[in-house]
């Protein structure tokens, strides 16, 4: 399948979304979502679209629960709550 140069995402190019941080991920996700949104890429291009939006998805969602897993463990090692207030107790 030919790159559609027009529409950045899912091409033989694209970098695996595991190797992108969490904005690069968001950035192109939002790209897709467009380009799908769009209606106008031919069916075959529409579904490696979704793959890629898949992808990119679950590698946010990975990076955002990394991130909450580290708040997690710092507010439990420095006695605050959630809001990062001193806990009470």
């Amino acid at each position: 399948m030919a790159a559609d140069p027009s529409t950045p995402g899912a091409t033989d190019a694209s970098p695996d979304p595991s190797a992108l941080g969490y904005e690069q991920a968001r950035d192109e996700l939002v790209r897709v979502v467009g380009a799908l949104e769009a209606g106008s890429a031919p069916l075959e291009r529409s579904l490696a679209l979704w793959e890629r939006g898949e992808a990119l998805a679950a590698r946010c969602e990975q990076l955002l629960e990394g991130a909450q897993e580290r708040l997690d463990r710092t507010t439990a090692s420095t006695g605050a709550d959630e809001d990062g207030r001193p806990a009470t107790g």
